[in-house]
C-alpha cells in the first residue's frame, strides 16, 4: 500500500517526499506524531479513492467488453491461415531457403520482418499441415 511506500521511503530510507501540488504532504515539514499521522490520514484516504475509482474502471471496462462479446465482437489478431501464407511470396521464398538450408530462423526472420522466433515455428508448422 502507499502508506508503507511513504513510510520506508521516509523513514527506512531516510529521504523527504514534497508533492508539488499538495503541499500538506510534504516530509520535508512537521516531522512530529501530528505531521506524520496527517500525512499517513492523507495518503490513507487518497490510497482509498485511488483504488476504489480504479475497481470502477475495471467494472466499466468489463461491462464494456461483456456488451461487445454479447454483440459478437471479436477481440484480438486475425489468426492467419494457410491460404494467407500461401499468398505471401516472401514467406514462400523464406520458407523455400529455409528449407533447403540456405538461410537460419533469424534470417526467415528478418526477411518477414516477425520479431519472434515462435511466430516464424507457429507459421512454417500451419504451413506444413496438409
Amino acid at each position: 500500500m502507499i502508506v508503507n511506500e511513504w513510510r520506508d521511503i521516509t523513514k527506512n530510507i531516510g529521504a523527504n517526499i514534497l508533492i508539488l501540488d499538495m503541499p500538506l504532504l510534504d516530509s520535508r515539514q512537521k516531522k512530529d506524531l501530528l505531521g506524520t499521522f496527517i500525512n499517513d490520514l492523507i495518503l490513507g484516504l487518497l490510497s482509498y479513492v485511488a483504488q476504489t475509482e480504479r475497481e470502477k474502471i475495471k467494472d466499466r471496462q468489463r461491462q464494456g467488453i461483456d456488451i461487445a462479446l454479447s454483440k459478437g465482437v471479436k477481440f484480438g489478431r486475425i489468426p492467419k491461415t494457410k491460404d494467407d501464407l500461401i499468398k505471401n511470396n516472401n514467406f514462400l521464398t523464406a520458407y523455400s531457403l529455409w528449407k533447403t538450408k540456405q538461410i537460419s530462423i533469424p534470417q526467415f526472420q528478418r526477411m518477414l520482418e516477425v520479431k519472434s522466433r515462435t511466430t516464424v515455428y507457429n507459421w512454417i508448422k500451419l504451413f506444413e499441415n496438409k
